[in-house]
């Protein structure tokens, strides 16, 4: 169905193309408008009289004037458009060469047949706007169409509302209204510029057709055309740049946009800086004690040196020592300064092993206050990332209502 009725619209255009002004009639069915779009062809291209009502007379009359493409009644009257395209095609080639032969005779003639040429355009510049202020109401009775539908439809919803409930139907109410209130803001602004167009297109139509009443020279004519169709083409211009200047502010804008992260992107850098974060923290802990135990291995080989060396120092001068009292006396000296050394040396490990012991507790306290800061900052940012998350979907909501 869409194929046959895209292939109308063709045939329709090409005998409007060709200067059949009921072409584009709404009112009139298609099987006459293409039976009295063939006999105005012909009559167009021969001086055949053709009764419109009959297509018994078609036939004969397309045999006459050697149409190469065969057409029956019931072709017309079934709208068969595969048999109806190509002869209407050839129809209109034969009339555009019918009056491309008729506008050569006619440039050749004297300056009274000239005239009356240039009304003839005249007049079809007339036919065309005609026709131009015909369609413009039938995409007005398509609007008024469709805002019926739109009309018939709230009402169904309201009795089902009615009859189910509100909470049933709410959503699908809600988008019928804003459909509505757009199709509203549509039809007043085609009703604005329909109107607009219209004044003009009827002003175009008066001053023509008072220009063909008092007799307007052609070249005068051809110069005003000529002078507005500049206007139009700057006017062209000026809009296509203001056109470009936008887009050029949309495209910079947009990449604006792009530059800031999104809501995912933001959590997604968190993650990935919290690992980061967490890995240094792993690996400066390690290294802190490696550091530690090779401090206190390099600690426990400095007191075996010293043990070793203090055993080595006892063996040599025991001997020596208890030959004599004065040898005695100074190792039981010895001895006892080695003793206090040693007594020095436990009480300072013992305060360094305090100082690590109060480091511990201290550390401890920072770390159950750092996990308990860590839960509430977790559950600060579920919080966010809910609220996140609620603000997109009511701006969705706002930005399709808009």
């Amino acid at each position: 169905m869409d194929d046959t009725a895209s292939t109308l619209q063709n045939i329709f255009d090409l005998l409007s193309a060709a200067g059949y002004v009921n072409a584009a009639a709404t009112d009139t069915p298609p099987s006459h408008i293409i039976t009295d779009g063939i006999s105005w062809c012909i009559a167009a291209i021969s001086s055949s009289i053709i009764d419109d009502d009959n297509t018994e007379w078609i036939e004969e009359a397309l045999r006459s004037v050697g149409c190469p493409h065969p057409l029956r009644s019931s072709h017309v009257r079934d709208l068969d458009t595969d048999a109806i395209f190509p002869v209407i095609q050839w129809l209109v080639q034969r009339v555009s060469s019918s009056q491309e032969y008729l506008h050569n005779e006619v440039s050749h003639s004297d300056h009274t047949f000239g005239e009356g040429e240039h009304k003839l355009q005249q007049f079809k510049e007339i036919e065309k706007t005609e026709i131009s202020i015909r369609m413009l109401r039938g995409n007005l009775d398509e609007l008024n169409h469709r805002k019926m539908n739109v009309v018939k439809q709230l009402d169904h919803l309201r009795e089902r509302i009615n009859k189910e409930g509100a909470d049933s139907g709410v959503q699908k109410l809600i988008y019928l209204m804003t459909s509505f209130k757009k199709l509203e803001r549509h039809e007043n602004h085609f009703q604005s510029n329909r109107d607009s167009k219209h004044l003009e297109l009827q002003d175009e139509i008066s001053e023509l057709e008072r220009k063909i009443a008092n007799g307007w020279d052609g070249k005068s004519l051809s110069d005003e055309l000529h002078c507005s169709f500049s206007d139009l083409l700057e006017r062209l211009d000026l809009t296509k740049k203001q056109l470009a200047a936008k887009l050029r502010d949309i495209v910079a804008l947009r990449r604006q946009i792009d530059d800031l992260p999104c809501q995912s992107e933001i959590i997604q850098y968190e993650h990935r800086l919290s690992e980061l974060y967490a890995q240094i923290q792993g690996k400066h802990r390690q290294t802190h004690k490696y550091y530690a135990t090779y401090n206190a291995l390099l600690e426990i080989k400095e007191l075996m040196l010293k043990e070793a060396s203090l055993l080595n120092s006892i063996i040599s001068q025991f001997q020596e020592a208890f030959s004599s009292t004065d040898g005695r006396a100074k190792l039981v000296h010895s001895m006892e300064g080695i003793v206090k050394g040693s007594q020095q040396k436990l009480e300072k490990v013992q305060l360094g092993f305090r100082e690590e012991e109060k480091n511990l507790i201290d550390f401890k306290d920072r770390y159950a206050a750092a996990v308990s800061q860590h839960k509430r900052f977790y559950s600060l940012l579920k919080a966010f990332q809910v609220e996140c998350a609620k603000n997109e979907r009511f701006g969705c909501k706002v930005g399709s209502e808009n």
